[in-house]
């Protein structure tokens, strides 16, 4: 679906009534080992990146030329001193359900809860992967 200049679905899924599946994997997440490392160290700092990409590419329509911007943001600091509670996942978990409906990926609350709580690297690096994929379409790259 190209809306705004950029593939919503880069690898042409197939999508069926009630969406489609991600473009990579949960555990797919070694594909991009930076962001895993990152994402398992510092969670904050990826789901602060993820969520700004997203928020450009939503409001804008084209991709982020900061790439999510730098490490210390407000996004960063709220999702650590979260995290450091044991809470962070929570607003991975919003995030999560905004991505889906970005590029109607199937799934559902419980689904994007679960994800969040127990498998945050995996979970912050495929949607990395997912914006990834929309981004470079605008430059004609396919990843």
């Amino acid at each position: 679906m190209n809306v705004g200049g950029g593939n919503r679905n880069a690898k042409n899924l197939p999508v069926s009534p009630d969406g489609r599946e991600w473009s990579e994997g949960l555990c797919g997440c070694c594909g991009d080992a930076g962001t895993c490392i990152v994402a398992t160290c510092c969670p904050c700092i990826t789901y602060s990146h993820v969520k700004r990409r997203y928020e450009h590419l939503n409001d804008k329509g084209y991709p982020d030329p900061e790439h999510g911007g730098g490490i210390c943001n407000s996004d960063c600091f709220v999702h650590g001193c979260l995290t450091y509670f044991g809470f962070g996942w929570v607003m991975q978990m919003s995030n999560r359900g905004n991505i889906r409906g970005r590029y109607n990926v199937k799934g559902g609350t419980c689904g994007d809860c679960c994800t969040a709580l127990w498998c945050t690297p995996c979970e912050l690096t495929q949607e990395s992967r997912e914006l990834d994929l929309e981004e470079a379409s605008f430059s004609g790259k396919q990843g």
